[in-house]
């Protein structure tokens, strides 16, 4: 028991551990602790809407585009379009993760990856790629 008060003796003030003590314990208790989320109705509504957003946006150009977007000006305003599906899936994602909503995080992804797949199409079609590239501008 003496060589314990020795050794608690030479212990710095207020209990904090020397340098060499490097048990579980003392690094767990140094961690800041995570903030908790708040999680209101409110909160959780706004989130399901701007997924709910992304969702409707990428039906919407990925299934019902009503223009021809082959090349020049509705072609740019097509690949906006896609770049706007995935900026509204980014948008989900975020807001879901910090909300801390696994299902609207899992569909605001599926949304952006959406988004990625019709600018990657979009643009691997005009690259070098396949044998016959499509092209940016329409020629007369």
């Amino acid at each position: 028991m003496a060589e314990i008060d020795k050794i608690i003796a030479k212990q710095p003030a207020g209990g904090a551990p020397g340098p060499k003590a490097t048990s579980p314990t003392a690094v767990q208790r140094s961690a800041p602790e995570a903030a908790p989320v708040a999680r209101s109705g409110r909160a959780m509504l706004t989130t399901w809407l701007k997924v709910s957003l992304g969702v409707i946006v990428a039906a919407g150009v990925a299934l019902a585009w009503p223009y021809a977007h082959a090349c020049g000006l509705p072609l740019y305003g097509y690949v906006a379009a896609a770049a706007g599906v995935f900026l509204a899936g980014l948008w989900g994602v975020v807001a879901s993760w910090t909300r801390r909503m696994a299902a609207a995080h899992l569909i605001a992804l599926l949304v952006t990856l959406t988004g990625a797949l019709l600018l990657g199409k979009t643009i691997l079609d005009r690259s070098n790629y396949p044998k016959q590239p499509s092209t940016w501008t329409c020629t007369p």
